[in-house]
């Protein structure tokens, strides 16, 4: 079960940092992302990681910005956002799968496990 939050209003230019609460049975060999789906697109991959430390991995369109980080202590995958734009409004969700190859990581077919989004809305 996953459970994100945090989203919500900034303006361009600004921060803004996601949560996602994981409840698994084992975290091994799980790999988490996040996604995100801006009104009338397809989703999109944003970053993923292993929760053993591999990786992370991210889109084009975020590196240099955002930052994926996980904290086994509190089983949380976290996504913080920098330097937002408008391109950055989307309902943005976090998803767990076992066992993802790295080449299959930005896929969103290939996670059974989603949380219920949280949107992130940046404004001017």
């Amino acid at each position: 079960q996953l459970q994100a939050s945090g989203g919500g209003l900034v303006l361009t230019g600004g921060s803004l940092s996601l949560s996602c609460t994981a409840s698994a049975r084992t975290f091994n060999d799980l790999s988490l992302g996040w996604f995100r789906q801006a009104p009338g697109k397809e989703r999109e991959f944003v970053t993923a990681m292993r929760w053993s430390g591999g990786g992370p991995y991210y889109a084009d369109s975020v590196k240099g910005r955002f930052t994926i980080s996980r904290d086994r202590a509190k089983k949380t995958v976290n996504l913080q956002m920098n330097n937002l734009n408008a391109e950055d409004t989307a309902v943005y969700y976090c998803a767990a799968s076992y066992r993802l190859i790295v080449g299959l990581m930005h896929r969103h077919d290939r996670y059974p496990y989603w949380g219920q989004g949280t949107l992130v809305t940046v404004s001017s």
